[in-house]
């Protein structure tokens, strides 16, 4: 692996919207920057964490998960939401090559929209109705996760166009990089084990499992690999199906 800061770096200048004082990174930082996805996705987590706090004081649950999204939707600037947006805009077309120009297209279609806001939906309302404390452990750990779903995609299957935003992990991952990651995550899950106890975490596992699963079917048909988009609408369904499995054992 390159430098491992500069590789965290590219990870965060890649996943986030909030600036760093750096200098240039290169090709090769970005390669090896999946190997930090999940740390990201964690601290990102926290930033939701963070905002959740003072929406349960000022008005309970549903006002916390309210702030907790808006903050993480902030902090990436929409990046994965877009992803989202993009590929279920795209499902409708009959071939990959116009499914992929329909992508490409900056506009938000119908399909788009209406699965951003049940995305968008589902996650205020899982939030909102776990007990606070669950909810705020919950935060890094499926945030950090749903990162890692993204670099399992990368790992396993093809970068499915040669131009693109993801064109720097488009060779896929290097054995240290998925080490990394899997390490990072596996961590998370085993803290969240010790909060939770051992129902919880294999529900909510269970849960970002069928949601990684559910998205791969919706792309991989199609395109036989993935784009950028796709690896925003894994993260997206991952960390949403993380919820639910653990609303799913409560």
């Amino acid at each position: 692996m390159t430098n491992p800061l500069a590789a965290f770096l590219a990870a965060w200048m890649f996943l986030t919207r909030i600036p760093v004082g750096t200098k240039a990174l290169s090709d090769a930082d970005f390669e090896a920057a999946p190997a930090f996805y999940p740390l990201v996705g964690m601290l990102l987590g926290m930033i939701g964490a963070l905002a959740f706090l003072p929406g349960w004081m000022i008005g309970g649950g549903f006002i916390a998960a309210i702030f907790a999204c808006a903050a993480t939707l902030l902090a990436t600037g929409a990046f994965h939401e877009d992803g989202l947006a993009d590929l279920f805009d795209g499902l409708g077309a009959s071939t990959p090559e116009r499914m992929m120009e329909i992508m490409r297209d900056s506009r938000l279609g119908t399909f788009g929209a209406a699965a951003l806001f049940v995305a968008l939906g589902l996650k205020v309302a899982a939030l909102a109705a776990m007990p606070p404390v669950l909810a705020l452990a919950a935060l890094p750990v499926a945030h950090g996760l749903s990162r890692l779903s993204a670099v399992v995609v990368i790992a396993t299957s093809t970068y499915a166009r040669p131009e693109g935003i993801a064109k720097p992990v488009a060779a896929g991952v290097a054995r240290s990089a998925l080490i990394v990651a899997a390490l990072s995550g596996v961590a998370a899950l085993a803290a969240f084990g010790i909060f939770t106890g051992m129902g919880g975490t294999v529900c909510a596992l269970a849960g970002l499992c069928m949601g990684h699963l559910a998205t791969r079917l919706l792309f991989e048909r199609k395109l036989g690999g993935y784009t950028g988009d796709c690896l925003g609408a894994v993260q997206q369904l991952s960390e949403i199906g993380f919820y639910l499995g653990l609303l799913a054992w409560l």
